[in-house]
């Protein structure tokens, strides 16, 4: 029986069931499209197949036209107008902006291992970072605004703002979990303290790490979508709010898809580089 604790379903019930709900989600998607396009005709709420690939040829192959005039690419290749599309130079904006947040994640586990190893670290920044934590990023926005500017930097701050404090918390509580019988075997076999910090411990918590800033990657882009659709000249975010203005959902929904299939990119890709680097940990 399918429905039993110990089922074991085969390949093929694997694969039904886990593409089932996709294969729901766009048929109901475009049975809702067909049946708003019979009592509207010129509906863009829903777009139908068509207007999707309209709306793809844009995205891909067309230039904002604030940035190019279309009679420039009229007779270039297909890879030229792809790299000079307003869905690539919006991605390479956003990009920019999400690894320089990144970057700036990598000194948040360093201090949260800080302040699970050393005592004194320990209580000089946790309850700062405990109340810090429980500040609403977007509500400091203004502030940002204000004191940085409505360039790149505000953008990047608010992500960091918002993501760091949940990766310092977590990397402290993975340090705290490391048995005490480990440590103190690493100094009686002569590791002095950054030994056992980085050589014992560091290598434990590592893999858990990378997991716990994989989860926080739609926070991630949750906050550089904000900061983007406030004040900004380019990105996703930015064109999606430009889009809605104009009621552009055939655009729209590239776009969502194509941030999408990004994150699931950079997911798999630490995932991989995870297991590569850490072929011994497995998951509790």
């Amino acid at each position: 029986m399918l429905w039993r604790i110990d089922a074991s379903p085969g390949k093929a019930t694997t694969w039904t069931l886990s593409w089932f709900l996709f294969i729901a989600g766009i048929a109901g998607y475009f049975y809702a499209s067909h049946n708003r396009h019979l009592e509207n005709p010129d509906d863009k709420v829903i777009p139908t197949l068509n207007q999707l690939a309209e709306g793809l040829s844009n995205a891909f192959l067309k230039p904002d036209s604030e940035e190019a005039a279309p009679e420039d690419l009229a007779n270039a290749s297909l890879a030229t107008k792809f790299f000079t599309s307003m869905l690539w130079t919006d991605t390479l904006a956003s990009a920019k902006r999400f690894l320089w947040a990144m970057l700036l994640l990598i000194p948040a586990v360093f201090l949260g291992l800080h302040m699970g190893m050393f005592p004194v670290i320990g209580q000089l920044f946790l309850r700062f970072i405990l109340f810090f934590d429980k500040i609403v990023a977007l509500s400091v926005l203004p502030i940002l605004f204000i004191a940085f500017g409505i360039d790149e930097l505000s953008k990047v701050m608010l992500i960091v703002i918002g993501v760091t404090p949940t990766i310092i918390l977590d990397t402290f509580n993975l340090t705290k979990s490391v048995p005490r019988e480990q440590i103190v075997k690493g100094f009686t076999l002569g590791a002095h303290d950054f030994g056992v910090t980085y050589r014992i411990v560091m290598k434990q918590i590592l893999p858990r790490v990378l997991n716990s800033i994989r989860l926080n990657l739609k926070a991630v882009m949750l906050f550089l979508f904000a900061g983007e659709m406030i004040a900004s000249q380019d990105g996703l975010a930015f064109r999606i709010a430009l889009l809605r203005r104009h009621m552009g959902m055939n655009v729209i929904i590239p776009y969502v898809l194509w941030v999408a299939l990004l994150l699931f990119l950079v997911d798999l890709g630490m995932k991989v580089a995870n297991k590569r680097l850490h072929p011994w940990f497995r998951e509790a």
